[in-house]
C-alpha cells in the first residue's frame, strides 16, 4: 500500500522559507517607494514665493535643486543657461555639479526665461544695482533660497556659459554685495552687451563681434558706476574661452582681463601662468592674478583651437568655489581688516615697519614705504590720498600723518596722487589715511550676454547653441536603494541556510 502523498517536512520548510524571503523583499520594496518619491529633483518655485514683492520681468522663472542631504547653512550656486536653452537643459549640462550638490550639500539655483532668446544684460535696468530686469530677478531668487534654507550669504556663487557667462559677469559687477565669486565660459565683459544691444532678441552684434574695446580704466569705471559708492569686497572671477570661438569673438577675453584687473586693483601682468594645462574637457593656457594677500582672485583660461560651446570644466569650477568638498570654506579668506592703526616703527631714511594703515571703509593698508620725510596718504585697497600711491603707503618711517587726500571713485588715487587704475575725486582732509570720498567715476551703460538662436547679426549670425539640449539629466544615483535590496536578499539567504541546518539537525536526532 502506497503512503499518502503528503508534503515532506523539507518541502514544507522550503515553501515557508521562500515565503519569508519574498516577504522581506516585498518589505524592502515598500521601503524604497517613499525614498524614491522624496529624491532630490529640479523643482520650479512659484513666482509669488521668490520675488519678495520686487517687480521683476514676467518671463523670469526660478528652478531650484535642493539635495536630500542638505548641509547646515548651505552655500548656493547659480547656474544660468545659454541662449535658447532652459533650466532643465542646463542641469543636464552640469552633471558633476549636481553630483557635488548631492555629496556636499550645497543648493543650486537655475533661472529660466521662456520665450526669450538670451538674458537681458544690456539694458540700463539690468546693469544698475536694484535697477530691475533679469539680474535683479536672479538676486531675488538667491535671497529667497538664503531665507528659506538658512543659506550661507557669504558663499553665493554663479557660473554659466555663453549668455549664462554674460549673466555671470554682470552679476559680479552689479551685485558684488551678493556674490563671492563667478566662473564664466565664453562670455564678454560686464557692460559690453550694452553696445548695440537689441531688445528684440537680447543680442549685441558689436560686442559679440569683438568691436567693443575700452581702456582698463574705462571698463573699471563702468563697473563701479553700476553700484555707485560701493567699497566692499569685490568677487573673484574666473573666465574661460576657446581661441577659435566663432560666436563670441575671442577678443572679449582680452577686454575682460582689462576690466577685472582694474576692478580688482590688480597689475595688468599676471602673477603667474601655466601652459598646456589638461583639464577634463580641453587643454588651456592659464593666467592667474593674486591680490595683495596672496590669494588668487582672477583667472583667465584660453583654449587653443577651442570652439564656443566647450564643456564646462566642472572639477576646476567647483574647486574655484570651494564646493568640491563637504564642509569646505571659501578659498579666499578676507584680505583686509576692518580697522587700521599706526604705521610701523620709524626707520629714518629707510623702510617703514610692517604696520597697517586704514583706508576707506575701514580697510587695512600694508605698511609704510620709504618716506624721506613725506607724509602718509591713504592705504592699500580703496584709499589713496594726494601724493600717495594706490598700492602702498608713503610716510616718514611708515608713520601715518593727518591731512591725507580723499579717496576717488571706488577708492582710487586722487588728484595730485600717483597714477592709478581709475579716476579719482579731489582731495580732502583726512586722518589716518581715511579720506573723504571723492567724485564718482564716469557713468556707464554696461551689459553683456550670450549667443543663441535667431539672433539678427550684422557681421555674424548667432546660431543655435549646442548647449540648448532638451531633456534633463536629472537621474539620481540609486546606490542606497541597491544596498537595501542586497540587504534583504542576504537576510533571506541567511534565514534559508539556518532553516536547512535545523532540518538536518532534526533528521540526525
Amino acid at each position: 500500500m502506497e503512503r499518502p502523498a503528503f508534503p515532506s517536512y523539507g518541502a514544507v520548510f522550503m515553501n515557508r522559507a521562500r515565503a519569508q524571503v519574498l516577504a522581506l523583499v516585498s518589505l524592502s520594496a515598500a521601503w524604497l517607494l517613499p525614498a524614491r518619491g522624496f529624491a532630490a529633483s529640479l523643482v520650479q518655485v512659484t513666482k509669488s514665493e521668490w520675488t519678495g514683492g520686487v517687480n521683476v520681468p514676467s518671463y523670469m522663472q526660478m528652478y531650484i535643486y535642493v539635495p536630500d542631504n542638505l548641509a547646515t547653512n548651505p552655500p548656493i550656486m547659480v547656474s544660468s543657461h545659454s541662449c535658447g536653452s532652459t533650466a532643465s537643459g542646463q542641469i543636464g549640462n552640469i552633471p558633476k555639479s549636481k553630483a557635488a550638490s548631492d555629496a556636499n550639500g550645497f543648493i543650486m539655483i537655475l533661472p529660466d526665461n521662456p520665450n526669450q532668446n538670451c538674458w537681458d544684460v544690456g539694458t540700463t535696468a539690468a546693469l544698475t544695482h536694484n535697477g530691475g530686469s533679469d539680474t535683479q530677478a536672479v538676486v531675488q531668487m538667491v535671497k529667497y533660497a538664503l531665507a528659506k534654507y538658512d543659506g550661507d550669504a557669504a558663499r553665493v556663487y554663479a557660473m554659466g556659459g555663453s549668455s549664462g557667462a554674460m549673466m555671470t559677469q554682470a552679476l559680479m559687477a552689479v551685485y558684488p554685495d551678493v556674490f563671492r565669486a563667478g566662473s564664466a565660459r565664453a562670455g564678454v565683459p560686464a557692460g559690453c552687451w550694452a553696445d548695440g544691444y537689441a531688445s528684440s532678441n537680447q543680442w549685441s552684434d558689436r560686442c559679440a563681434g569683438g568691436q567693443t574695446s575700452k581702456t582698463a580704466m574705462a571698463w573699471g569705471d563702468q563697473v563701479r558706476a553700476m553700484f555707485p559708492g560701493y567699497t566692499g569686497h569685490r568677487p573673484r572671477v574666473q573666465i574661460m574661452q576657446g581661441e577659435a570661438d566663432g560666436t563670441i569673438s575671442y577678443k572679449n577675453t582680452a577686454e575682460s582681463i582689462k576690466e577685472w584687473t582694474n576692478v580688482l586693483a590688480l597689475d595688468t601682468a599676471p602673477t603667474s601662468t601655466d601652459m598646456g594645462y589638461k583639464a577634463a574637457g580641453a587643454t588651456y593656457n592659464r593666467q592667474f592674478w593674486k591680490n595683495a594677500c596672496g590669494f588668487t582672485v582672477f583667472e583667465a583660461w584660453s583654449s587653443p583651437g577651442g570652439s564656443h560651446s566647450m564643456a564646462y570644466e566642472e572639477d576646476d569650477i567647483l574647486k574655484f568655489f570651494g564646493l568640491d568638498v563637504a564642509g569646505g570654506t571659501d578659498p579666499e579668506p578676507e584680505c583686509n581688516g576692518t580697522s587700521g592703526g599706526a604705521g610701523g616703527a620709524p626707520a629714518t631714511g629707510g623702510m617703514g615697519g610692517a604696520g597697517v594703515v586704514a583706508g576707506a571703509a575701514g580697510r587695512v593698508g600694508m605698511g609704510g614705504m620709504l618716506g624721506m620725510g613725506g607724509t602718509a596718504a591713504g592705504g592699500v585697497g580703496p584709499t589713496a590720498g594726494s601724493g600717495g600711491l594706490a598700492m602702498m603707503t608713503a610716510g616718514t618711517g611708515g608713520v601715518v600723518a593727518t591731512g591725507g587726500g580723499g579717496s576717488g571713485a571706488a577708492g582710487r588715487a586722487n588728484t595730485g596722487g600717483s597714477p592709478s587704475m581709475s579716476s579719482g575725486g579731489t582731495g580732502g582732509s583726512a586722518t589716518s589715511g581715511a579720506g573723504t570720498p571723492g567724485a564718482a567715476g564716469g557713468t556707464a551703460k554696461g551689459g553683456g550676454s550670450g549667443n543663441g538662436a535667431s539672433g539678427a547679426a550684422a557681421t555674424e549670425t548667432p546660431g543655435t547653441d549646442p548647449e540648448a539640449a532638451s531633456g534633463c539629466g536629472c537621474a539620481i544615483g540609486d546606490s542606497r536603494h541597491r544596498r537595501t535590496w542586497s540587504t534583504a536578499l542576504v537576510l533571506g539567504l541567511a534565514l534559508l541556510t539556518s532553516r536547512r541546518r535545523q532540518r538536518r539537525a532534526q533528521r540526525s536526532a
